[in-house]
Parts: C-alpha cells; sequence; structure tokens
C-alpha cells in the first residue's frame, strides 16, 4: 500500500508549510452525506449560489474528476492571524488578511506533487500508460469537492456544529486542498466529533444561520452575505454585521478550540501594513485604486468593489456601539462586474 511513499508526501508537506496532512481513500460520498446535501439543496439553504447545486455527480464522487483517481491527500495550512486589525477599527474576516490562498495552497500542492516528480492533469486529459507514472490534480476551493468530509475521511480531524474542520489542539483556522493521485496509498482513519455538548458557535452566530443537529442556512449567514451576495442585505441581518464589513468569524471565535489557534508564520499570508492601519474614514472613502492596491492578489477581490462598499454604506449607517452590529442596504440592483470565478472553478 505505498506505505513509504505515505509518510514521505506527510513528511513534505509539512516541509512545505502545511498545518497537517492525511490521506483518504477515494470513492463515493457516504449516503447520510449524499442524503443531507441533497436535502439542504432542496430546502435552498445554498442562497444564490447556484454552482452549489451543480456538477453533483462529481461532488459525490471525486472520481469523476480524475481518470483513475485512488487517493486523497488532504491538507490543512493554518491562518490564525498573528497581527489583528486594532478592536476599534472595522474588520475582515481573519482568512482575508494575507494573500488569495487558492493560489498559495495550490501552488504548494504543486510543489509537493513535483518533489515525488508526479505528472499533472487535467480533466478528461488522456493519461500516460506509463505504469511507473503517477499523475495527480490539485484542487483548493475551486471544484466541486466536500473538501470538509475527505478532510474528515483522511484523519484530520472532525466537522463541528459550525460546519468546519476542527482540528483537535489546533482548532479551525485552517485553509483546505487536496492533491489527487492515481495511485494506492496507506490511508488514515477518521477521527471521532469531539464536540461533546459543547454548541457555544451555535449561541455566537449573530444571525441564527446554525441549529443544534441543522444544517447551516447560508441565506442568514453574514460570511455569505457580505462576500457571495450579489444584492442588497436584507435589513434584519444589516443589523447583526457588528463591526465587520466582510465576512463573519463569530462562530470561530467561539469555538473552544480556537484557544489552541498558534498565529501562522507563513510570509504570504501576513497582512499588509497598510491594512491594520486602515481607519473608518479610510474605509468610507476608499477608492476603486485605493481598492485595487490595498487588495492586490487577496481574497477580498471575491466581493469586489462594490460589494465591499455596500457593506460599508451598511455598516456606517449604524450607531457606533452598535456598529457592533448595523448596516444599510445598497441600491436594489444587483452588483456589477462580480467574478465568476468558483462558477468557472466548479466545471473543472
Amino acid at each position: 500500500m505505498n506505505s513509504k511513499l505515505s509518510i514521505e508526501l506527510k513528511a513534505e508537506a509539512l516541509r512545505l508549510g502545511f498545518f497537517g496532512c492525511g490521506i483518504a481513500r477515494a470513492g463515493a460520498v457516504d449516503n447520510t452525506t449524499k442524503n443531507n446535501f441533497g436535502q439542504w439543496l432542496e430546502e435552498g439553504l445554498q442562497a444564490d449560489m447556484g454552482y452549489m447545486a451543480g456538477h453533483q455527480d462529481k461532488r459525490l464522487d471525486p472520481r469523476l474528476l480524475m481518470k483513475g483517481l485512488k487517493s486523497i491527500v488532504c491538507v490543512a495550512m493554518n491562518y490564525a492571524p498573528a497581527q489583528h486589525i486594532p478592536e476599534n477599527e472595522w474588520q475582515l474576516a481573519a482568512y482575508a488578511y494575507g494573500e488569495d490562498y487558492h493560489e498559495i495552497v495550490k501552488n504548494k500542492l504543486r510543489a509537493l506533487a513535483h518533489r515525488f516528480r508526479f505528472k499533472e492533469v487535467m480533466q478528461d486529459e488522456d493519461q500516460d500508460d506509463d505504469e511507473h507514472v503517477i499523475h495527480y490534480r490539485v484542487f483548493c476551493d475551486t471544484a466541486p469537492i466536500l473538501e470538509r468530509y475527505w478532510a474528515a475521511q483522511a484523519g484530520l480531524g472532525w466537522i463541528g456544529r459550525n460546519h468546519q474542520l476542527i482540528i483537535p489542539k489546533a482548532g479551525s483556522m485552517f485553509f483546505l486542498g487536496e492533491l489527487f493521485l492515481d495511485i494506492d496509498l496507506e490511508y488514515d482513519s477518521p477521527q471521532s466529533n469531539r464536540c461533546g455538548t459543547c454548541h457555544a458557535c451555535i449561541e455566537a452566530c449573530p444571525t441564527c444561520a446554525l441549529s443544534l443537529g441543522g444544517p447551516l442556512d447560508a441565506n442568514r449567514c453574514l460570511s455569505y452575505q457580505t462576500i457571495e451576495n450579489r444584492y442588497d442585505i436584507p435589513s434584519p441581518l444589516i443589523k447583526k454585521m457588528g463591526n465587520t464589513i466582510y465576512g463573519c468569524d463569530k462562530c470561530l471565535e467561539a469555538c473552544p478550540w480556537n484557544r489552541f489557534a498558534q498565529p501562522n508564520d507563513l510570509p504570504e499570508l501576513q497582512p499588509k501594513p497598510e491594512l491594520l492601519q486602515m481607519t473608518r474614514s479610510q474605509w468610507m472613502n476608499l477608492s476603486i485604486d485605493d481598492y485595487q492596491k490595498l487588495f492586490k492578489k487577496s481574497a477580498v477581490k471575491r466581493a469586489k468593489y462594490d460589494g465591499l462598499m455596500r457593506n460599508i454604506r451598511a455598516i456606517s449607517s449604524l450607531p457606533r456601539e452598535s456598529a457592533k452590529q448595523n448596516t444599510i442596504t445598497a441600491n436594489g440592483n444587483p452588483l456589477k462586474e462580480q467574478s465568476d470565478q468558483n462558477e468557472n472553478d466548479e466545471q473543472s
């Protein structure tokens, strides 16, 4: 089962800067996951993220994404920040402090594959018949893959009540990525769920997007509303935005396991000094040029300038003390020039 290669892959992944690495046998997801995902879509809990309903066959069986897929090498990259935006200023979700994680994770996965001289292939591309050639594909939140499911199957952690992967003694502030390989490896076993009776994340969610034993309702989630939503933010949710203009970390901050989180030391994930120095006045007067300079290579571009300014206008309408909870809506029109990256990448 290529025990030696499995050990070497994990060691090299850690050397490249990943916090953890595990390996799962590729196959269809279990029936419970399949049924829960189908019901989540049926109830419309994905909100306007139409791409989540696309390519369900691939999402439920990743072997359809790569010919001959046998092993899924799952990695986790720590993004817990070493520096923070001052508490009295408007906030961004911690994952958006540094450069765009999609390319960082995929580039490191490619470096991992190149270390072992694997050969990259695209979907449906003909692969060498040479049995000595190992083929690969890399992914990071850019294809129809249930990433947290596979990370749990690979033994990295378990999926908590906030629907995030929780790594024991480390928390849930991690980017996830996958290296697909057409070779059998030594597989890890899933961990048991260790949330116990804790439901701090559910209590902390300001919009009740989380429920005990229930699915995530993206319609209520502030991360969805401030990043993915292309229209107005509903007034009742505006009042719950607090002082955050992009994303929401409330359920992460409440999770006891994140007390173990250690600040990341990857240069690419460190915030620019200009970001840490931003004031409310500067946010209010942010020009397109300022935005492009501040968020060059940043995941914040997912919301686009119009989306971020919608969020800023919303939160600025609240009383300062309640700016730990307010916002106005935009002009009623869909935000312009939105990125179609997820929709396009979901074709992969």
